[in-house]
């Protein structure tokens, strides 16, 4: 059993914690829940195992590093915990009775709400709130009966908000030919008329455990401000929508995810505003992965970029700060039944790949070495695919795009516009207010 983040109640009588059942290596795709039990004999009660939430999903944004932890808070009195959760893209705080019970939501919308201190009376909160046209600004919450009041105390973006036209989103739900419903969202250009037909770029997040949704995400922006439809997704694999959406494809990369990929392909070429010819693909770390994976099972896209990006599951085995341990998450060993790693491998598959491809990798990255970049690079120069690596130093890291050096950050947005420009055209640029 996993426990983490331990947090004692007010009186130092009890502890919470989440974690999950059973033993779970670092890959695990089950949903983290929250515990209680006595701080002197034990006794943990599983106070969420009736929901199908996980504590620790995680709302990708590139304006703040991402959090793959619970959030949690006990009440004033200790008969509950207050908890931040991710569910279809958002982020809401709720209420659990340390005796066990239904979690009931004290917050709604399409917002992102992060949750801090907890008052001494109980009755407010420190919030950091944002949403799909709003940076996280910090807001005081009340409690007001069986809901929260957030009133917005910082404004630290709104000068910079004023001067920009942001896009706005679209939200859809799409069905794949297995009967599974996935969550779509598309960002249009700013003023973009939907009677004509313009390049388009498909997002995919990383993770795989993770989801995207309603916080603000700069890069969504910056490509919509240069007039391209963003579209976006949670696929099977993706947290926020219950334990067997997300454990669908533990040990299993490039099927059911594929499959729902796939789907989402179909959904942009259905599209009346959207250029077929002109679809583009991207992704970092796991969507990495599945950019490499897209671009040796369809020809469908124009143009690919794979950042920090997964290409071979048998070297990534031994260069990883994430251990693969035999027959776990993943099925076999690397030393000595290495078959099911290598069929999941996107490299295994490059034999046909003709999309031109941007390559974007750190050299201190250790979760994805940057020796996967190469390995992808290396081959596409072989075949005598159009190819460009821009490598980052050493003294950046996996999550260079959201936390990196401001000017590498900007170095790469510029580069990815560069890239789409070159294959996708340069459309006009959206409008400043």
């Amino acid at each position: 059993r996993s426990k983490q983040n331990p947090l004692y109640s007010p009186d130092g009588r009890n502890i919470a914690y989440t974690g999950t059942e059973g033993r779970e290596d670092l890959w695990s795709a089950k949903n983290e829940h929250l515990f209680v039990c006595d701080a002197k004999r034990g006794n943990p009660k599983n106070l969420t195992k009736g929901e199908d939430y996980c504590m620790a999903a995680s709302t990708l944004s590139d304006t703040r590093d991402a959090g793959f932890s619970s959030n949690f808070r006990w009440s004033a009195d200790g008969k509950r915990l207050y908890a931040a959760i991710g569910w279809h893209g958002e982020g809401q705080i709720a209420s659990i009775e340390a005796a066990g019970g239904k979690i009931k939501f004290l917050t709604g919308g399409k917002r992102e709400y992060g949750l801090g201190n907890v008052s001494k009376d109980g009755k407010r909160f420190a919030l950091a709130v944002g949403d799909v046209h709003s940076l996280n600004e910090i807001f005081l919450g009340t409690l007001e009966g069986a809901k929260i009041g957030a009133k917005k105390l910082t404004k630290f973006n709104d000068e910079l908000l004023s001067e920009v036209q942001l896009a706005d989103v679209e939200e859809h739900w799409i069905t794949t030919p297995d009967k599974t419903k996935v969550h779509v969202w598309v960002m249009m250009p700013p003023g973009a008329s939907k009677t004509g037909r313009h390049p388009a770029v498909l997002e995919i997040h990383g993770g795989p455990h993770a989801q995207y949704g309603v916080p603000f995400f700069h890069e969504f922006q910056v490509l919509a401000a240069n007039g391209y439809v963003v579209f976006y997704s949670n696929p099977r694999g993706s947290k926020g929508y219950g334990e067997q959406h997300c454990n669908a494809i533990a040990g299993d990369w490039g099927n059911k995810d594929w499959v729902d990929i796939q789907a989402v392909i179909q959904f942009m070429k259905s599209r009346p505003y959207v250029d077929v010819k002109r679809m583009g693909i991207m992704g970092g770390s796991y969507g990495g992965y599945m950019t490499n994976w897209a671009i040796g099972h369809t020809n469908e896209f124009a143009a690919a970029i794979t950042d920090r990006c997964v290409s071979n599951m048998l070297s990534m085995a031994g260069n990883s700060d994430f251990p693969m341990f035999p027959d776990k998450y993943w099925k076999g060993a690397v030393y000595d039944r290495p078959e099911s790693l290598w069929e999941q491998s996107p490299i295994k598959h490059f034999k046909n790949v003709k999309t031109p491809t941007l390559i974007i990798h750190s050299e201190g990255d250790l979760r994805c070495n940057v020796e996967q970049a190469e390995q992808v690079f290396s081959a596409l120069k072989v075949m005598g695919v159009p190819t460009r690596f821009v490598r980052y130093p050493v003294s950046t890291s996996h999550g260079m795009s959201r936390s990196g050096p401001p000017d590498l950050r900007i170095h790469r947005l510029h580069q990815i516009l560069d890239w789409w420009g070159k294959y996708l055209g340069k459309p006009s640029r959206g409008r400043k207010r």
